[in-house]
């Protein structure tokens, strides 16, 4: 996978974490709004006054259905209103009242990639580069971090080059280990040249040049 398809993954899980925590907050928040309206409701109609004393906020916790919401929900005066009693709720409490397990199970899955993204980053800024391409567990990788696919023999071909200290391979020595048991194989060899060098070229800046077909070196563009 490409780093840039990395960090939109990691941004989406982001965002879908935000989204799923809001919306069971959110969903909750009205759940507890109602049943505090509610009871309310029927504390103002029991008491017959606007008045909040003890016995109204004792009231009030009876006749709220949700039982984990009593004992948080409080009562304040609401001035703009002739006084009249408004019930109140911290934020915390209508977090913990909500459904938070689908959010956290996105944000785990968020660490866990971010750990991941964070990993390959360091790995590729410590892969040991050459025109932009790095042998990495026996696989070639170019520096956006996707695997360049060969064939069989294109990725033996590719490995000589690549561990020769000059990149640098004649003819014979390819032949001789590619195909020890064909008697002329320099048809075989540029066939396997020729397809070789536009997947080269198209995920690194390396190119393929021969010497008059004597031999082969691998060098930057």
């Amino acid at each position: 996978m490409k780093q840039r398809y990395a960090v939109v993954v990691l941004f989406a899980l982001i965002v879908a974490s935000n989204m799923v925590s809001l919306t069971s907050y959110r969903a909750t928040e009205e759940l507890v709004t109602k049943d505090m309206n509610q009871a309310l409701a029927k504390t103002l109609e029991q008491q017959q006054s606007n008045v909040i004393s003890a016995d109204t906020i004792r009231v009030f916790n009876g006749y709220l259905r949700m039982k984990s919401l009593k004992g948080k929900a409080v009562l304040a005066v609401d001035t703009k209103r002739h006084f009249r009693p408004r019930p109140e709720v911290s934020t915390a409490t209508i977090l913990s009242l909500s459904d938070q397990r689908p959010a956290m199970v996105l944000w785990s899955m968020t660490l866990l990639w971010g750990l991941f993204c964070f990993y390959r980053h360091r790995r590729l800024a410590a892969m040991d580069l050459y025109g932009g391409l790095a042998l990495v567990d026996g696989r070639f990788v170019d520096a956006k971090g996707s695997v360049v696919k060969l064939t069989p023999m294109q990725q033996q071909l590719m490995e000589m080059l690549w561990q020769s200290p000059s990149h640098r391979l004649s003819k014979t020595e390819i032949c001789d280990a590619l195909w020890p048991k064909k008697e002329n194989a320099s048809e075989t060899l540029y066939t396997l040249i020729r397809r070789l060098k536009p997947i080269v070229e198209e995920h690194s800046n390396l190119k393929i040049e021969a010497d008059r077909g004597r031999a082969y070196e691998l060098t930057v563009k």
